[in-house]
């Protein structure tokens, strides 16, 4: 189930006492302060299955949780990681959709060339993993190979490697804690990969990412206000209605018009994505309007 639509499903699955293998970030984002304590409530596992989330759950098994000292996010860096900001005007859905390394739905592919996607990956972090923001590091990784990386508080960084191939960590959280063959699967060989590049992400450049992070940190309501703009906004792209940069500066424009709610019920949150939502749209008929 893609976007805010799975919350109540993992909800009601939770208070079914069922372990989840939680492939739908956006629960985590809208209600990790709440998903969290069901969890712990009902005495269920939650497991991910999102690559890098799979990549550090792996880094930290045998190791304690609470002598993290960083969490190293990786990023493919989506399929404009080489265009400036300049370049992306005028960009086509077809050029969006034409992700280098993954092979994946048209939303989440789309948030991967913005970078929302990595936005909400940090918030899903914050919550699977009990870490402050300040602890959480994205890195511009082309080459997808390491799915992410813990530094422990020795300096020690232990992380997962891999060819790309979301099944692995599919079958991980479903097999866990055993491994299992994975068919087909195609084994890493370094030595034809010859090297690793890692960057620091531009936030300017990348400014959905720094979005996500102003919305992680405010807590709240505002990251349901950001995924629930950032679908909207997604979708009236892959339609042709608005173009790429557009995206991000309707999400902007709807977390600075929300009011704040410190504490949000899922009532609360369900009105929330509606009116984020709504605002997306109409923002752009009033644009069209005036046009």
């Amino acid at each position: 189930i893609v976007g805010f639509a799975g919350l109540l499903p993992t909800i009601h699955a939770i208070e079914s006492k069922k372990d989840i293998a939680l492939a739908n970030k956006e629960t985590l984002v809208v209600a990790g302060h709440i998903i969290t304590k069901l969890v712990k409530e009902h005495g269920v596992k939650l497991l991910p299955v999102d690559s890098e989330h799979s990549a550090i759950f792996q880094s930290l098994q045998g190791n304690e949780m609470n002598k993290i000292k960083r969490i190293l996010l990786t990023a493919s860096g989506g399929s404009f990681r080489d265009k400036t900001r300049e370049e992306l005007v005028g960009v086509s859905v077809k050029e969006a959709l034409n992700h280098p390394n993954w092979s994946m739905g048209a939303k989440i592919t789309i948030d991967s060339a913005t970078l929302f996607n990595k936005g909400l990956e940090v918030m899903e972090a914050k919550w699977l993993f009990d870490v402050d923001y300040n602890q959480i590091e994205v890195l511009i990784h082309p080459e997808s190979i390491l799915h992410s990386a813990v530094e422990f508080e020795d300096t020690s960084v232990i992380g997962q490697m891999g060819t790309p191939d979301m099944r692995l960590a599919i079958q991980y959280a479903l097999t866990y804690p055993q491994r299992k063959k994975l068919v087909n699967g195609k084994s890493l060989d370094l030595t034809q990969l010859g090297s690793l590049t890692f960057k620091k992400p531009n936030f300017n450049r990348f400014h959905a990412l720094s979005l996500a992070y102003r919305a992680g940190k405010t807590g709240g309501s505002l990251p349901c206000v950001l995924n629930g703009a950032n679908e909207m906004a997604n979708l009236l792209f892959r339609e042709g209605k608005i173009e790429f940069l557009q995206i991000e500066e309707l999400v902007e424009k709807a977390m600075n018009a929300h009011e704040l709610i410190e504490d949000p019920t899922i009532d609360q949150l369900l009105d929330i994505d509606q009116w984020a939502r709504d605002f997306v749209l109409k923002e752009i008929n009033e644009t069209c309007r005036r046009l």
